[in-house]
């Protein structure tokens, strides 16, 4: 739950809280939140939305709640301000506020076990609604972090925070910039924010936190993190230092010359004998290229994936999931390690096509609890075996059907990329295809196999025959 208030209906507005809880729910989302975004938000409205957090900690394992704007304590008990908040006087804020510790209820009393709160209020020019008010109850008061709990506060009790004046506020700023650092707990994420906090307010603002975690959660996961049945240097290939003297580097040094007439007699040297001499490691990598060089054209790589299950069919069982499961890999994920931003998809629908094998079953659970685990946006998780249903929408037109819309889940995923757009007739230029060449591009886009892409037409009389028209430089929005 992300909450921005600026515009303060009472008293002078803030700069940068929306700004503040935009870039969080993105940043959220990127990590594969699901979040409720609330801006310049009524005391009634951060209740209700509290009400609808509370569902949602039901059936998710880690929560988390975001709240930038003014926050002030009454009594020991915090309260944060609604853009309507009346504050002439403390009954006042109590009844037309939410109350933190109705934020922190809620959540204990979740099934959810990790909890997490980053409160970026206390602005500075705090809200003031009594002369002469005690200056030690400005700011918010130190509060009790439930079990598996951590409270982060942009300051000490009693202090205020610095609004900031680029986009963001001091703190939330801060958390921006290093709440993705990879392998890294969230406590230790904290006291990253405090020291750069400190760096840029020049060591007036303090940031605080109160926890009882017990064990770690991070925001994001490295590789290495993720899957332990293969080293660094094979996740993140780009690391391995070949060695001569070991034959799959000779093979695997071959392939990576982009020379189909080097790659091919490298990979001729594959087989049951030299497979027996080479590690899970190097056999996982060897499988990461054969699969580029299949898409650089290698004759060799494309039929050694093509007849994947007769070549391998008498190596070792645990060599030949290595090989197929760098194969596997080598589509999503970089020679850095990091998921691609578009798969690899040359050879995408072969290889899955090996996942109608039961003796491979091992392998795709692997590559699906591992784009799981990284937080990969698909409709359907690669490698699970789950069929996706999509309708593509149309109007007729003279020169065949204008594709509009590509529905998933009762959503128009596709997206029209705004430059595309002709600057003299003000419409998108389009490009011809057909049903059997958008279902194959629909498969690389959505990283589904096409034997378990469904795909249907609105309206219905479209056939295969049938031509499309699909504006150019279209894509599908993330998940």
């Amino acid at each position: 739950m992300v909450i921005g208030n600026a515009n303060y209906r009472s008293q002078r507005k803030l700069g940068n809280s929306v700004n503040d809880a935009e870039d969080m729910a993105k940043k959220l989302e990127d990590f594969g939140f699901e979040v409720i975004l609330q801006t310049d938000s009524t005391y009634l409205e951060m209740n209700e939305s509290l009400v609808e957090f509370g569902t949602l900690l039901e059936k998710n394992d880690v929560g988390m709640f975001f709240f930038a704007g003014h926050g002030l304590q009454v009594k020991g008990s915090n309260y944060l301000l609604g853009v309507d908040t009346e504050a002439a006087n403390e009954t006042q804020v109590k009844f037309t506020s939410l109350p933190l510790d109705a934020v922190v209820e809620e959540m204990e009393s979740s099934e959810a076990s990790t909890k997490i709160i980053a409160l970026d209020a206390c602005r500075n020019n705090p809200w003031k609604f009594s002369a002469g008010r005690d200056a030690t109850a400005r700011g918010l008061a130190s509060v009790y972090a439930p079990e598996g709990t951590i409270i982060g506060f942009a300051t000490s009790p009693g202090q205020t925070a610095d609004d900031g004046s680029g986009r963001n506020g001091a703190y939330t700023e801060a958390l921006l910039q290093h709440i993705g650092a990879e392998d890294y707990p969230v406590e230790m994420m904290f006291k990253r924010v405090r020291n750069t906090v400190a760096a840029t307010t020049a060591g007036k603002q303090t940031t605080w936190e109160h926890t009882s975690l017990g064990g770690e959660f991070y925001f994001n996961l490295g590789i290495n993190s993720i899957v332990d049945e293969y080293n660094e240097s094979a996740l993140a290939d780009s690391l391995l230092e070949l060695d001569s003297a070991k034959p799959s580097h000779e093979i695997i040094r071959g392939l990576k010359s982009y020379n189909w007439y080097v790659q091919n007699p490298a990979l001729e040297k594959l087989d049951n004998v030299t497979v027996k001499k080479m590690g899970p490691n190097n056999l996982f990598v060897l499988g990461r290229n054969i699969y580029q060089a299949a898409c650089g054209s290698s004759g060799e790589a494309r039929g050694f994936i093509a007849d994947f299950f007769k070549r391998t069919e008498e190596f070792p069982a645990k060599r030949r999931k290595a090989l197929l499961d760098g194969m596997l890999f080598e589509i999503f994920f970089d020679p850095k390690g990091k998921l691609r931003p578009h798969i690899k998809a040359g050879y995408f629908n072969e290889v899955f096509d090996l996942q109608k094998h039961a003796i491979f079953k091992s392998s795709f659970e692997f590559i699906a609890t591992t784009l799981q685990t990284a937080r990969a946006d698909y409709p359907t998780i690669p490698g699970s075996g789950h069929s996706l249903d999509v309708t593509v929408s149309s109007k007729k037109k003279k020169a065949g059907y204008l594709i509009d819309g590509v529905f998933i889940g009762g959503r128009n995923m596709l997206h029209i990329p705004e430059d595309d757009i002709d600057e003299i007739d003000g419409i998108n230029p389009t490009s011809r295809t057909n049903c059997e060449r958008l279902s194959d591009k629909l498969s690389e886009q959505l990283a589904v196999p096409l034997r378990l892409l469904n795909v249907t037409y609105a309206p219905a009389e479209i056939g295969e025959d049938d031509k499309l028209l699909i504006p150019r430089g279209w894509g599908i929005l993330p998940n």
